[in-house]
């Protein structure tokens, strides 16, 4: 197949649907289909680039200075060009100017359309607009989310949870889960020695990381308390932040308030092929809070990497932690959350287990097999689209479980 994939956001910008697109690109290229991609241009040559990642002219967004939005008429003008190389399928990954010119060029290209929803928005505009009132900040995710799902041909999502979530507001179209998968054969095993000279720290210091975006749905803030607990057991347990984003000079505020300063660094962000493995190795527990991720890459690359994690199993990040393999549920109470990460800091025999436990884990979510599950929804939609749906109205692929 010829599949055109259009995304408001990719590399450089660093972010959990760059990773899914970069992924299922590669392993639908490993099964001998052609993936372009249609991306925001953000100003500066990326060497990774080949020609089937097609940079678009965007602009800055003032409300997230790190995004760029694509031009819509832009996009437009390369109508006849996309014409010519026949796709047999259009799969749009966010939902701004990607998803309308996403569903407009489909129509024009006469080819069949499949969404991704990767973002859990009523719980965003949660975190960034609590001025809203509760009823109009629900209404501004979930009509436009059911709008938009019910635009196109099937619709695509990294957990059970976010399918339920769609479910809820109201979505008909077929809905098929494919978490995004990881590259086992990829780097995972990084160098703990070096990581931790660079950083000076003691090779026997005890170091939790977060890795993400540091930003207000991230929970971070429950972390620098967890620290704050543990302390008191570890007295040089070290939190290490690797990423950045907008709570960052506030969450630096907090930490120098609370005397932490010598117990949580921020890193800033990490080269994701080469520094994060590293870190990864260097670190003895992954700690994750947020409650709003659709899936949670960075568990699983953690998982893959041999890392141990405890998080809070809400959304996608259960689909991991309720396995108890390599993982731990911990409730979003911060003297609850520090009490697990004690137990397995204090056992080392528990640790190397989970290590072991996780690497097991992570490879349920192999890239080739995400990728295969990902070829087989299109195969429905190219075959059919919504009249691959039965007399009934139920989905030839899996969608809504009956109720029991």
């Amino acid at each position: 197949m010829r599949i055109l994939m259009l995304s408001d956001t990719y590399f450089p910008r660093i972010s959990g649907v760059a990773t899914s697109i970069r992924s299922f690109r590669s392993g639908l290229q490993g099964l001998g289909h052609t993936v372009d991609l249609l991306v925001p241009d953000y100003g500066s040559p990326m060497p990774s680039d080949d020609s089937g990642i097609m940079r678009v002219p965007a602009w800055k967004t003032g409300f997230y200075p790190e995004e760029r939005l694509m031009w819509p008429w832009a996009l437009l003008r390369m109508t006849r060009e996309l014409a010519s190389r026949r796709y047999d399928l259009l799969h749009i990954q966010t939902p701004f100017v990607a998803h309308y010119m996403g569903t407009h060029l489909a129509r024009r290209l006469e080819i069949p359309v499949l969404s991704s929803y990767h973002t859990y928005f009523e719980a965003y505009i949660g975190h960034y607009y609590a001025g809203i009132p509760k009823i109009l900040r629900l209404a501004l995710a979930r009509i436009p989310s059911r709008q938009q799902c019910q635009a196109v041909d099937g619709v695509i999502v990294p957990s059970m949870a976010m399918a339920t979530v769609l479910w809820g507001y109201g979505v008909n179209t077929p809905i098929r889960v494919i978490p995004t998968g990881i590259d086992l054969t990829a780097r995972t095993t990084g160098d703990r020695s070096a990581f931790r000279s660079r950083h000076g720290i003691a090779a026997d210091q005890l170091v939790l990381l977060y890795a993400g975006r540091i930003a207000p749905e991230k929970n971070i803030a429950l972390l620098v308390e967890v620290v704050g607990y543990l302390r008191a057991i570890f007295p040089d347990i070290l939190l290490l932040l690797a990423g950045d984003g907008p709570l960052r000079e506030p969450l630096e505020q907090q930490v120098i308030e609370k005397g932490l300063t010598a117990q949580v660094r921020f890193l800033g962000y990490l080269d994701h092929d080469t520094a994060l493995p590293d870190a990864y190795a260097a670190a003895d527990l992954l700690v994750f809070a947020s409650e709003t991720e659709t899936q949670g890459m960075v568990l699983l690359e953690a998982l893959a990497a041999g890392l141990p994690l405890v998080a809070i199993a809400a959304m996608g990040a259960a689909d991991f932690v309720t396995s108890s393999r390599g993982t731990r549920s911990a409730p979003a109470q911060a003297s609850a959350f520090a009490a697990i990460c004690a137990s397995i800091l204090s056992d080392d025999t528990l640790r190397a287990r989970m290590a072991q436990e996780a690497r097991q884990l992570a490879t349920q979510w192999a890239e080739p097999a995400m990728a295969e599950r990902l070829q087989a929804f299109y195969a429905v939609a190219v075959a059919g689209g919504r009249s691959a749906l039965d007399p009934a109205g139920k989905s030839s692929a899996p969608h809504r479980p009956s109720p029991r």
